[in-house]
């Protein structure tokens, strides 16, 4: 009898819940999904209804558009969650039209570089990095000759692998044994991003063909593999490889440099993106762009032979705080 006086009761207190008719809203409402998710978890459920709503009114007011930078009407988010996209302006107090970095990622090149500067191998790891490199030039050469601005797409596709590998090895290492990184996740983490913004810049200059597109997809597949391994294996010889891949680099776009000086290549404008990124002048040309990515290729190349020197020392990466911030 109490069970059935017990059973009663709790009819009564969740029967208006469970059956009772819901007010008609839009969106997921309307079709049925929502009122039955509704009757179990009401308060939730009744906010993200209402912001649904929101959205719908918004979508079919003229206030639920805003005026994109291209000066085409995309439609403004709404979030339950109350996550705004920030809108951020330049120094001068126009606004920053860039998704991919923030105005306080742009820095300001040092170009007094050393394009000279080689690690001469003298240990057999060494030698064989320095081989495989030197091997890995030929083919580029012979496919590229001088079409310097494809070249620098294929290069910034492999050249963004290493730090995020590395970066990523170390991050888990850190984890894993309660430890530190010295620095080293973050800088390695810079350098992916950095290299990363050299092809965002570059695809301005130029846009690859489908065979280079399928020779990225295949190289980045291939080396990201092997860097993989080759880290777990050996990060002292990963290193090293990637200060030799670098130093490549340099060599690549030094003569990219020589044809837009002697005029086989036109000195455009800068790409806008490129001028944000590196502060640099509003009358930039190709040719300043092309000497700051130089610049931060070398800095890569000082940065993991640096690496790499530490390991052959003896010395483990977190007992030497990483050049975080080095452009």
């Amino acid at each position: 009898m109490s069970s059935r006086m017990a059973g009663a009761a709790l009819l009564r207190h969740l029967g208006p819940r469970l059956f009772a008719a819901e007010p008609a809203v839009s969106g997921l409402t309307a079709r049925g999904v929502m009122p039955a998710a509704a009757r179990f978890l009401p308060a939730r459920m009744a906010s993200t209804a209402a912001e649904a709503a929101r959205e719908d009114a918004g979508a079919k007011q003229p206030g639920g558009t805003e005026k994109a930078a291209d000066g085409q009407s995309k439609k403004a988010i709404v979030s339950y969650w109350g996550i705004e996209a920030p809108k951020l302006v330049k120094e001068d107090g126009t606004e920053w039209k860039w998704p991919c970095f923030r105005p306080w990622d742009a820095y300001t090149s040092d170009t007094s570089i050393d394009v000279k500067k080689h690690h001469a191998p003298t240990t057999l790891p060494d030698k064989a990095a320095y081989l495989i490199v030197k091997s890995l030039r030929v083919p580029m050469d012979l496919f590229f000759q001088r079409r310097h601005a494809s070249h620098a797409l294929l290069l910034e596709t492999v050249a963004a692998v290493p730090g995020m590998v590395g970066g990523m090895l170390l991050h888990l290492r850190s984890l894993r044994r309660f430890e530190h990184s010295g620095g080293w996740v973050r800088a390695l983490l810079e350098e992916a991003e950095n290299e990363r913004m050299h092809l965002m810049t570059f695809l301005e200059v130029t846009q690859p063909r489908w065979w280079e597109r399928a020779l990225v997809l295949a190289t980045q597949g291939v080396f990201f593999n092997a860097y993989f391994v080759g880290y777990l294996l050996s990060p002292k010889f990963a290193h090293r490889v990637v200060g030799y891949l670098e130093e490549e680099a340099v060599h690549s776009y030094t003569e990219y440099l020589k044809d837009l000086e002697a005029g086989i290549i036109e000195n455009t404008p800068a790409p806008a993106i490129a001028i944000d990124y590196w502060r640099l002048p509003a009358d930039a040309k190709l040719k300043d762009v092309v000497t700051v990515v130089r610049a931060d290729e070398a800095h890569h190349r000082d940065v993991n032979h640096f690496a790499s020197d530490i390991h052959y020392q003896g010395m483990k990466l977190r007992d030497t705080p990483a050049p975080l911030g080095y452009h």
